[in-house]
């Protein structure tokens, strides 16, 4: 998928009108892009209009409307968008009760690597993690991480095919597979069959 551009994206008064379906779109697209993985894990993979609605939101938020600094915003979010060879996902670790999180947070450095996804009986794949980041503090790991997975081309081939896609987690303290939804995994091909998938074009 090719990087947003500015010509892309809303300006702060065109999004004010459109926010509302906009937001609505996003978020049915985003039901098909969101694996579980147990009870405190989920894998939200990243595409471009996903991640144009990051870069809108926090135009609006911050009031930001000056091309440098639109810019900015383009250089943190464009790296989270697959290129047609990987898939992209944020892996959030979510625990309600404070101390619980504290404690398992702890426990599970190194998480992010302990990731997975699967194509069929193809060897697993665990990520890139937080390229460029620093997403560990002294003693224990982030709630968020980024992960990139790269495929082999016969593993694209196979996803194109129609192959099943597994994903799950292989760590000491946190363990969890699931095979994706049928609808999770076309969404996914998606990514890998041309570039302009899941862009949405300025108003």
């Amino acid at each position: 998928m090719k990087p947003l551009t500015h010509e892309e994206l809303f300006s702060l008064e065109q999004y004010a009108r459109v926010r509302q379906d906009f937001r609505a779109k996003v978020l049915a697209h985003k039901k098909n892009r969101i694996v579980a993985l147990g009870p405190n894990a989920t894998l939200h993979f990243e595409d471009r209009l996903t991640m144009q609605y990051q870069v809108q939101e926090m135009l609006r938020l911050e009031r930001i409307f000056e091309p440098e600094l639109i810019q900015e915003e383009l250089d943190v979010y464009n790296p989270l968008i697959p290129d047609g060879s990987n898939w992209k996902a944020t892996l959030m670790l979510e625990f309600p009760d404070e101390a619980e999180r504290r404690a398992r947070l702890t426990q599970l450095i190194g998480i992010e690597k302990a990731v997975w996804v699967q194509v069929a009986d193809f060897a697993r794949i665990t990520p890139i993690a937080n390229e460029d980041l620093e997403r560990e503090a002294p003693g224990k790991t982030a709630s968020v991480h980024f992960l990139r997975f790269e495929l082999m081309p016969e593993m694209r081939q196979a996803v194109m095919a129609g192959a099943a896609i597994r994903a799950g987690i292989d760590h000491p303290h946190y363990q969890a597979e699931t095979t994706l939804t049928q609808a999770t995994r076309d969404s996914l091909a998606s990514d890998l069959a041309h570039g302009d998938s899941g862009s949405e074009q300025r108003m």
